[in-house]
């Protein structure tokens, strides 16, 4: 069994990481933390979790983490990087939720996330954790920085085009929207349910901070020296959970046979689902589970390609795309623990 902590457990990814952990036959659960529920226990704090894990929030010591074979980090951003250092040098894999270790130029990461970076001398040894791309790197790692949920939607729809080379990388357009528990489990006016319901908005508009991890993925998948231009428009759906992401570029080459070319690509990704042509996902259809489910069309058969991508942004959005980090780091079978079906109705 692999001995599992986790650090700041009492947000919606951390309750969802306790959710399939809990039911992972090689995962033991052997800490969880939180500073402001010091004391109690986990399953009166999480009611769904009675009769299911018996622990109680500790505060986060060293000294008790060091005993995990691997600690989730589901903290705010900023708290990981005082941490993780000491973690590492006690021969503790860290997977961190948060985007402390996503964005490999440091300035920008501190631009974007308006503080000084507190541990940039580990941001090169972190490993980008989504296994669609870097499946080899994720299993040999000692930092794995988790995608986050728009970004994991969005890569998976634009990765296909960009690798083949089929589309004007200056011109990409994503139009994304998310449920409201992608904010946090946090007490602001703009989540309540009467500002929210029967509503539809977009914001960050003028610049959301997922951009710089989005365009450093699919740069990623370039050849070296050339880089995408994309504007990423994210709105809030009056949903809890689930992402969905309408991906547009200009083709290159009209002739390609787009529905082979996803189907292709993913062929051998066990939590990437290609729809039928003429498809349209729905959100609904991967609540609660690790799949990212695709649709691609040609409209009018012009030359505009649209991709729809959707995710549960606290699951393959968070949580249990870190837990399949977790499968490849340990060796174990890819979706072992994460075969849940969806949630329905």
């Amino acid at each position: 069994m692999v001995k599992v902590g986790i650090v700041g457990a009492t947000g919606y990814t951390g309750v969802e990481l306790l959710r399939v952990l809990v039911n992972h036959p090689q995962a033991e659960v052997v800490a969880v933390t939180s500073r402001s529920e010091a004391g109690v226990k986990v399953s009166d704090y999480f009611p769904s979790l009675r009769g299911r894990l018996e622990l109680t929030f500790t505060d986060p010591t060293f000294d008790e983490l060091s005993h995990c074979d691997v600690v989730f980090f589901a903290t705010p951003h900023g708290v990981a990087q005082a941490q993780v250092p000491e973690l590492i040098s006690r021969g503790v894999r860290v997977i961190d939720l948060s985007a402390d270790f996503r964005i490999r130029d440091v300035a920008l990461w501190e631009k974007w996330y308006n503080q000084p970076h507190g541990c940039p001398d580990l941001v090169d040894m972190a490993v980008y954790g989504l296994p669609e791309r870097n499946r080899e790197q994720i299993a040999n790692a000692k930092l794995i920085a988790c995608p986050g949920c728009y970004p994991t939607a969005t890569q998976m729809a634009f990765l296909p085009l960009i690798e083949a080379g089929l589309v004007d990388t200056q011109s990409l357009i994503a139009n994304a929207a998310s449920g409201v528990s992608g904010a946090g489990r946090q007490g602001k006016i703009d989540n309540l349910f009467a500002e929210i319901s029967d509503s539809f908005k977009a914001y960050g508009v003028s610049g959301h901070r997922h951009l710089p991890e989005i365009e450093q993925g699919l740069n990623d998948a370039l050849p070296q020296g050339e880089k995408v231009s994309l504007t990423f428009v994210p709105h809030l759906l009056p949903i809890i959970r689930g992402i969905h992401v309408t991906a547009y570029a200009k083709l290159r080459d009209t002739s390609v046979d787009l529905q082979a070319l996803f189907e292709s690509r993913y062929a051998n990704e066990p939590f990437v689902d290609v729809l039928p042509k003429g498809s349209c996902p729905q959100t609904r259809t991967v609540k609660g589970t690790n799949l990212c489910r695709i649709a691609v069309a040609r409209p009018q058969e012009r030359d505009t390609v649209v991709v729809m991508s959707v995710i549960d942004n606290l699951a393959k959005g968070a949580s249990t795309q870190a837990i399949q980090n977790f499968n490849i780091m340990f060796g174990l079978p890819e979706g072992q623990g994460l075969e849940q079906v969806a949630l329905f109705p």
